[in-house]
């Protein structure tokens, strides 16, 4: 009774045929376990990573150069854009 409840409960049946509708019952089961279980590691995923605590970020880096003017401490994408065009002698979009 448990498997006919069970079969029913995932569509409705397949086939005239029992054999033929109790394979396609066993499909779609296999089916809508393997989404439980995906769902379960994404659940778990996003309570493993839930709390007051934040990412802990790579520190910036120096991007200094051997002379000139070029020495700086970029902190931003901008400065890091810029600290890169003073290195190559050049303007933006001329790199080349």
């Amino acid at each position: 009774m448990t498997w006919r409840l069970l079969a029913k409960a995932l569509g409705e049946k397949a086939s005239d045929c029992d054999r033929e509708s109790d394979r396609v019952a066993l499909i779609r089961l296999a089916i809508l376990t393997s989404y439980l279980i995906t769902n379960c590691f994404i659940i778990a995923g996003v309570l493993r990573h839930w709390g007051p605590e934040r990412p802990q970020h790579a520190p910036v880096r120096d991007f200094k150069s051997t002379g000139d003017s070029c020495s700086a401490h970029a902190t931003t994408m901008h400065e890091v854009d810029e600290v890169a065009i003073k290195l190559v002698g050049g303007h933006a979009g001329q790199f080349g």
